[in-house]
């Protein structure tokens, strides 16, 4: 069973968590409230009719026939100085390497026991539900050629549990995929079908980007095929807490570009028509609210899943919390913060998990962490960031405050665990 940390902190590798429900109840005046956020995954999921609610984990339904379709914000004008044919250009050229992707998987059904009983069958007769001890679920969500030879990104709910994958071109070809590999911490997960001289897409630079930029998304929402939307970066380094996804490992782009159900493992474009993102989630209820997964975090998660057929994610093991005076006047005066803080600034190490590599190497909760590889730390992302850039077995060193001292610690990532005591 995974225990997660408490609001506002992060575990190791920067992921934030909720921790509503669970038994222990320490409300540190320091604490913030996480926001309780319904979100969608937008691929078919393998729920075969619908997408996931990030956080509960509820299905929902994205069939075209039962999925009310609300208004959505029109997309900003364009500017007098924008050739305003440049969408079209840059659908032309990015469509065609554009596929729907549709899964199923095959489950079974039991009735219970009970109902096989003699005694029943002689008073209800035909009445009694009849056994289908097999039913095939289906759905569909959409992704990107990267290579010519058929290598295709999408997203891992996509084809989640699927036994069976189908690409559909833009050209009406439809191939056998087959899943290479899928990473559910980021929701990457790389397709290969048979076949050579497909068109792909260029892949743009997701680490340099601006609110306010141009977004254009294409993708297969509500089973209505080549759908263009367009809109704008509206923010970026969207944590996975602050969208309500805790279970995942990603900085995520907000984009207003309209994004339905079905649209999940479709590309999010620049004016360029350069893939910047891979569209995965949208808010439920909300308009104008869409996440995509960064194309460097897609591309760095890829690479091993066609390499490998899995992902590693380095972890440390800390739980952790940007540190302000505020914070720290808080926690000195909670005598039930079981922490003492004397530091303003850094990266406040609240919990340490046992037998992790940072327990191995030393760290205390209280500790507070200033420099990471001799740079300057003010927040948990960007410990997240050199942990997610850095290499398990490698080394990781941190400059501490403790009681006052300065303290120098080497730590050694190690793999992330599938479950954290």
């Amino acid at each position: 069973m995974q225990k997660q940390p408490r609001d506002g902190e992060h575990l190791s590798n920067g992921i934030s968590f909720n921790t509503s429900g669970t038994k222990h109840h320490n409300h540190a005046p320091w604490k913030k409230a996480a926001a309780s956020l319904s979100l969608v995954l937008l691929g078919s999921g393998m729920t075969m009719a619908g997408g996931y609610l990030a956080g509960n984990h509820q299905k929902v339904s994205q069939s075209a026939s039962n999925l009310a379709v609300s208004p959505v914000n029109a997309a900003p004008p364009l500017p007098a100085a924008t050739d305003p044919n440049f969408v079209t250009e840059v659908v032309q050229r990015v469509g065609p390497a554009v596929v729907r992707i549709n899964s199923s998987r095959t489950v079974r059904t039991q009735i219970p026991e009970e109902f096989n009983d003699p005694f029943f069958r002689r008073f209800f007769g035909s009445q009694l539900p009849i056994p289908r001890e097999r039913q095939v679920q289906r759905g569909t969500g959409s992704g990107f050629i990267i290579s010519k030879d058929g290598r295709i990104l999408t997203n891992a709910h996509v084809v989640d549990g699927a036994d069976r994958v189908t690409v559909v071109l833009k050209d009406g070809r439809s191939l056998q995929g087959k899943v290479l590999g899928k990473d559910e911490l980021t929701d990457v997960a790389v397709v290969k079908v048979q076949a050579d001289n497909l068109p792909t897409v260029a892949i743009g630079n997701s680490e340099q980007l601006q609110p306010g930029q141009w977004a254009i998304a294409i993708g297969n929402p509500l089973g209505l095929d080549n759908t263009v939307t367009t809109g704008i970066i509206s923010a970026t380094g969207r944590t996975s807490n602050q969208i309500g996804a805790p279970d995942k490992r990603v900085e995520f782009i907000q984009t207003d570009a309209a994004i339905n159900p079905g649209n999940s493992g479709g590309p999010l474009l620049n004016a360029r028509g350069e893939v910047i993102g891979m569209n995965t989630a949208i808010i439920q209820g909300a308009q104008g609210i869409g996440f995509a997964i960064p194309i460097s975090t897609a591309q760095r998660i890829s690479n091993q899943l066609i390499s490998t057929g899995k992902a590693q994610h380095p972890y440390i093991g800390i739980q952790m919390v940007g540190l302000t005076p505020e914070l720290k006047q808080n926690i000195n005066s909670d005598p039930n913060s079981g922490l003492s803080v004397d530091e303003d600034r850094g990266v406040l190490v609240v919990r340490v998990m046992p037998n992790s590599p940072a327990a191995k190497a030393g760290l205390r909760a209280g500790d507070v962490i200033q420099k990471l590889n001799g740079q300057p730390v003010t927040d948990a992302s960007s410990i997240q960031r050199a942990v997610d850039n850095s290499q398990v077995g490698g080394d990781v060193r941190l400059e501490l405050r403790r009681n006052g001292q300065s303290v120098n610690v080497a730590v050694r990532p190690g793999t992330f665990p599938t479950e954290v005591q």
